[in-house]
């Protein structure tokens, strides 16, 4: 029973300590159009992001292909409609905009101040706009 007791606080304290993050998905931001109101953002692991569709016509989609850490599953939201995301694996996860992706509409959330995938996300195929915005974002990254 003692067991049971210390594992459940336990269980009730570490819920306690994780936090959330909101990210605004907007068509206008202070220099540009079509824009994450935070490109990067640091979470811990068991911390969740929720993506606000504060304007319509965006969504939030991980960039499978090198974008992600190993074992991470494919996630994409609907277009027009807040998501959340909890994050159980450390890393960094690159995602966009579907339909704004090659305007520029891309961020990176860094699970655990874990950068060990960074060398896969400088692989990630960004396209339009977005190639010119991520390069110095994942040199901020990477400093």
């Amino acid at each position: 029973m003692k067991l049971f007791v210390i594992l459940l606080s336990l269980l009730f304290s570490y819920s306690a300590l994780a936090e959330d993050t909101t990210i605004d998905m907007l068509n206008k931001g202070e220099d540009r159009s079509m824009v994450f109101s935070q490109e990067i953002v640091r979470v811990d692991v068991g911390d969740t992001v929720f993506w606000k569709s504060v304007d319509k016509g965006h969504n939030v989609e991980f960039i499978k292909k090198n974008g992600v850490p190993d074992g991470v599953d494919k996630f994409k939201s609907k277009v027009s409609a807040d998501a959340e995301y909890t994050f159980t694996i450390p890393g960094i996860y690159a995602y966009w905009c579907t339909p704004h992706k090659s305007m520029g509409m891309i961020g990176f959330v860094i699970v655990g101040d874990d950068l060990s995938n960074l060398e896969s996300i400088k692989k990630v195929k960004f396209i339009g706009k977005s190639k010119k915005i991520a390069q110095p974002l994942i040199a901020e990254i990477e400093g």
